[in-house]
């Protein structure tokens, strides 16, 4: 079957998980603190990790395509569905920009003027660090990625419609071949700029030039895992029947070689700040290996470590389970991943805005920082918050694949996708 159909079924169970989500949601800001910094905190979290999937999902199409890859052409719309994701993202991140000029929520530590005129090194940075710079990137930005996003979508489903052979459709596939190569500078440069006023600005007095490269890896292996958990689910289903064992593998190399790769930035970044002990550099470990010890060590035993020893083996990433093992593993890994990015930083910020206020205010910013569920590890309410953001991702990229064949039939590309094998695996079946 070519043609994708969700079913009722499916999306009487997608929206179950949604309204679930959205009921944590409620529960959190009407149990959290003053600030509502526990139900800020997984807002920005949640919509930061599964914007970027979409993002890092058109990287990955654009990049595959200038590099003339084409084992991968059978399964791109899954990725084209991914990158769509942008549109709903950038309408998530609305409420976020409107809460930094309404002071809705405590997120940011340079948000506050006050605090800025106080502190030299906030001072400093407040010409990028700003409720300006951040509105305008975040939707100048994102609606440039949308741009290129749907132009890459609209001449990938005009070859089905329009061409008529190889000649014919590598007139459009040049097109293609412009806008990714287009794309890939201005995504490599603009997500940067964004990854630092999204996330690394939690953390306001820090910085890092390896955390946009660190961020990225973390969009990309999360983006691989949900790419392999879908498939096997739709060729479950009797879906992408021309997506291989073969096909698989490359997922599963793709899979470990960035969990590799992550973990080589992880290391580097930490290597470098330890080695230097630089102040405004080392607070961002010391706070995380001091306060947050279980999440600190937990991220690399789930990222690296598990994926590692699960995928290690050439012949595991052709066995359907080991695969999915590996794909739950690193995609709930790197989800905490950005859970510990966003959380100290922020809860730091909530504090001090909570001591601000004096008296009862001062109190519980000195008590703050024992173990809390929602701020140490993860609660049920963060795990039924992420459940209905996927619920949301998987509705509305299930949606998407229902517009187009799932077989890009003119794709220039498409025999060598069909006819793709991984040696030495090939000779033997």
């Amino acid at each position: 079957m070519n043609q994708f159909t969700l079913q009722s079924r499916q999306r009487t169970f997608l929206i179950g998980f949604m309204l679930l989500g959205l009921l944590c949601m409620v529960i959190t800001y009407l149990t959290d603190d003053a600030l509502h910094t526990r139900f800020w905190t997984n807002y920005l979290h949640n919509t930061v990790f599964f914007l970027g999937i979409g993002f890092i999902s058109l990287f990955i199409l654009a990049a595959f395509t200038t590099s003339w890859a084409g084992w991968y052409v059978g399964m791109k719309r899954v990725w084209e569905s991914f990158s769509l994701f942008l549109i709903p993202g950038l309408v998530l991140m609305i409420p976020i920009i409107l809460g930094l000029w309404g002071h809705f929520h405590h997120l940011y530590h340079w948000a506050d003027k006050a605090e800025v005129a106080k502190d030299a090194i906030l001072t400093g940075k407040s010409g990028f660090l700003n409720p300006v710079w951040y509105t305008l990137g975040t939707l100048i930005l994102v609606g440039a990625w949308i741009f290129f996003a749907l132009k890459l979508r609209q001449l990938s489903v005009l070859e089905d419609t329009q061409g008529k052979g190889v000649a014919d459709n590598f007139s459009i596939h040049r097109w293609i071949r412009f806008w990714s190569a287009v794309f890939l500078p201005i995504a490599g440069f603009s997500s940067a700029v964004l990854i630092w006023q999204w996330l690394m600005s939690v953390d306001s007095h820090w910085y890092s030039t390896m955390f946009a490269w660190y961020t990225g890896a973390s969009w990309f292996v999360s983006a691989m895992a949900l790419t392999i958990l879908l498939l096997v689910y739709l060729k479950g289903q009797g879906y992408f029947a021309h997506v291989t064992t073969n096909h698989f593998h490359d997922l599963g190399k793709f899979l470990f070689a960035f969990s590799v790769f992550w973990t080589y930035l992880w290391f580097s970044q930490f290597m470098l700040i330890w080695y230097a002990n630089i102040g405004e550099e080392t607070i961002y470990f010391h706070e995380r290996m001091t306060n947050y010890p279980a999440l600190f060590y937990g991220n690399l035993i789930l990222n690296f470590v598990l994926p590692f020893l699960v995928l290690m083996r050439n012949d595991s990433k052709r066995k359907t389970g080991i695969m999915v093992t590996g794909a739950v593993i690193t995609f709930l890994g790197h989800w905490l991943d950005f859970f510990l990015m966003v959380k100290p930083g922020a809860r730091h910020t909530a504090m001090e805005a909570m001591a601000g206020h004096g008296g009862h205010g001062e109190e519980a910013a000195h008590h703050a920082l024992g173990v809390a569920a929602g701020f140490s590890y993860p609660g049920l309410l963060e795990l039924g918050t992420m459940l209905g953001f996927l619920a949301f991702f998987l509705y509305f990229v299930l949606t998407r694949l229902e517009k187009a064949s799932l077989l890009p039939h003119n794709d220039p590309y498409l025999q060598e996708s069909k006819h793709h094998a991984v040696w030495p695996f090939a000779e033997h079946e």
